[in-house]
């Protein structure tokens, strides 16, 4: 058996972001978003934005980076790739200039056939139908619809007049609204023009000197409407699944929908399982964006955006998920626990298989060698990605460790790096578009530690070391499947990029506890009067460390769900605290059925299902 844990493990490369709202200061990040995954010829492949890579795997599991050519549009964002034959076909997004396609027989060492387009567009997806005809759909605005064509097999240019295929909705789906949980609704005309009016009026200018194609755009900043973005499409059983992204991508409920027809050009009906990518809770949250590929075994994965946007608002990260369709031909994504260690087995898998190892790291005791003030070692173990422990020096050696306060059996360790508002310069040229002029690091950098277990915190083996290696992983998973006896688990930092004050945001363990699992969970539920919220209320019990709320539109259909960690202070005081979650998610007018579980690290206990 192969496991693997969210983010995916693989070197993000870092960006020196010259944002024009950040007022000349330089923002520096990790960045990976928007993946197209495809299988092509026996193997994987991943292209995202702003990684000048592709990743290339043969099992979903261990991920290697080849570096691409220059002549492909590497400084834009969100490419997409399909296969169409021998040929894999890549393009990239850039508004006010004409895109180009792209082709190629080999990935990693090309060359790459230039094919010229003839309009601008964001967020492109070619879809190649199995009657040989091509269409294409893009973007990426909360004022423009997803737009669909059809174009000329040969040429590549428009046969069709475009088409508006999807359009955003919040006031009828919850999920499409912005903010932390949706908690945005979207502006009136009156807010949204006095803000416009302030704007110009700060910016020293008129509306008659703004240029025109800007004034949407900027109007549109002020609204607080989703954007709806990203498409892609697939194909199963003679219908068409156009799934897109939602609300934004600096949120925790960042979301992939999606509409199906009987044609590629629709018109498109609201699917019954919305938002069918959907992992607002745990330690990284965010799904959306991204795209849906069968693998050799016939298995479907849904690879999507996770979001820290601590440091810069696109700092973002990769997720794969198992998926499948039902047997009603509803498409559904598996992200129950989705930052947890997904096992991946060998021929046909269960999308919906349970955890097998559960995180034994909440809330324990950590302690580390410094502590930058503010950011103590307790920040390594509360399951939030955007804080972290870091250390008060960069000398090599710091360390951190985490006391699981018994011997317990552990089967992997997750070692997640953050950054920390390094204090450095671009070590290159800023380029890039107008609205993101930026850097991307071109080297190939280093992070090297070495991993200790003990059973007394005075005597310890190495679990893993690799403080010699080459490699650049902000984010490695460590698998002992067998399992290691260990009470004290340490880090300790050798090197990392730039030198600067090594940082955690997660040091995470996972495996298998001797005590009991939690009680089966009380809760009560009910409906907001605009049918977009979900209200639970559950009464928090001291064995249990969170609980995860799963919902869906029918009772065998539980297929969203929203994983919640009870306080840390309650956990640590044994506080049989109640929990009230505001889940803002919900389609108007549609049906629902609740459960919620209950989980520590010991094992899941199911709820009962409730009718809303």
């Amino acid at each position: 058996m192969k496991y693997y844990c969210n983010p995916i493990n693989v070197p993000y490369r870092y960006q020196f972001n010259m944002d024009p709202r950040s007022q000349g200061r330089l923002q520096i990040d990790r960045e990976a978003a928007d993946p197209s995954m495809i299988q092509f010829k026996g193997k994987y492949y991943i292209f995202a934005s702003m990684n000048l890579s592709v990743w290339m795997s043969e099992d979903m599991v261990n991920w290697e980076s080849y570096a691409l050519p220059e002549n492909l549009p590497l400084y834009d964002y969100a490419p997409d790739v399909r296969v169409c034959g021998d040929y894999v076909y890549f393009s990239a997004s850039r508004k006010g200039e004409i895109c180009n396609y792209y082709r190629t027989k080999d990935i990693i060492r090309g060359p790459y056939e230039e094919i010229q387009g003839s309009f601008d567009f964001w967020d492109p997806n070619l879809f190649f139908d199995e009657d040989g005809k091509i269409y294409f759909y893009w973007g990426c605005s909360n004022v423009t619809p997803v737009w669909g064509v059809e174009l000329e097999s040969e040429t590549m240019l428009p046969k069709t007049e475009r088409k508006v295929v999807i359009e955003g909705n919040p006031y009828e789906r919850g999920y499409e609204r912005m903010g932390i949980d949706h908690c945005e609704f979207p502006r009136s005309e009156e807010e949204v023009e006095m803000m416009f009016q302030g704007f110009l009026k700060q910016s020293n200018m008129t509306e008659e000197q703004l240029p025109k194609v800007y004034a949407p755009q900027i109007r549109g900043m002020f609204t607080r409407m989703p954007f709806i973005e990203g498409p892609w499409m697939d194909k199963y059983e003679g219908r068409y699944y156009l799934q897109y992204a939602c609300p934004g991508t600096e949120y925790n409920t960042y979301a992939d929908g999606v509409y199906v027809s009987d044609s590629p050009l629709g018109p498109f009906v609201l699917a019954a399982n919305n938002p069918f990518s959907y992992h607002p809770g745990g330690f990284m949250p965010g799904a959306g964006h991204g795209s849906t590929m069968w693998d050799k075994e016939e298995n479907l994965w849904h690879t999507s955006t996770m979001r820290i946007s601590v440091n810069h608002q696109f700092e973002r990260r990769v997720g794969i998920w198992p998926s499948g369709f039902d047997k009603d031909g509803e498409l559904f994504c598996n992200q129950n626990y989705g930052d947890w260690p997904i096992a991946v087995e060998e021929g046909k898998m269960d999308p919906w298989s349970e955890p097998k190892w559960y995180l034994l790291s909440y809330a324990k005791p950590a302690r580390a060698s410094s502590t930058a003030e503010g950011k103590g070692a307790d920040k390594a173990v509360n399951e939030d990605a955007q804080n972290w422990w870091r250390a008060a020096g960069s000398k090599p050696g710091e360390w951190i460790e985490v006391d699981l306060e018994k011997v317990m059996d552990v089967r992997a360790v997750q070692i997640n790096f953050a950054d920390d508002d390094l204090p450095i310069s671009s070590p290159g040229e800023i380029k890039g578009t107008a609205t993101q002029p930026r850097y991307i690091e071109e080297r190939n950098l280093r992070t090297r530690w070495k991993l200790e277990g003990s059973l007394d915190g005075k005597e310890y083996f190495v679990i893993e070391d690799k403080s010699k290696v080459e490699t650049d992983l902000p984010h490695d998973f460590i698998v002992r499947e067998n399992g290691l006896q260990v009470r004290y688990v340490r880090l300790t930092v050798i090197e990392i990029p730039y030198g600067v004050e090594p940082c955690i945001s997660g040091l995470r363990i996972f495996g298998i506890g001797t005590g009991e699992k939690p009680d089966v969970p009380v809760f009560e539920v009910s409906r907001s009067e605009d049918e977009l919220d979900l209200l639970v209320v559950v009464e928090g019990v001291r064995d249990a460390i969170g609980y995860n709320i799963c919902w869906g539109h029918e009772k065998e259909k539980l297929y969203h769900s929203y994983q919640i960690y009870r306080s840390v202070r309650d956990v640590e005081t044994g506080c049989d605290a109640r929990i009230n979650k505001r889940i803002g998610a919900l389609v108007k007018g549609r049906n629902y059925f609740i459960r919620v579980d209950a989980y520590n690290e010991n094992g899941i206990t199911k709820g009962k299902v409730i009718r809303l």
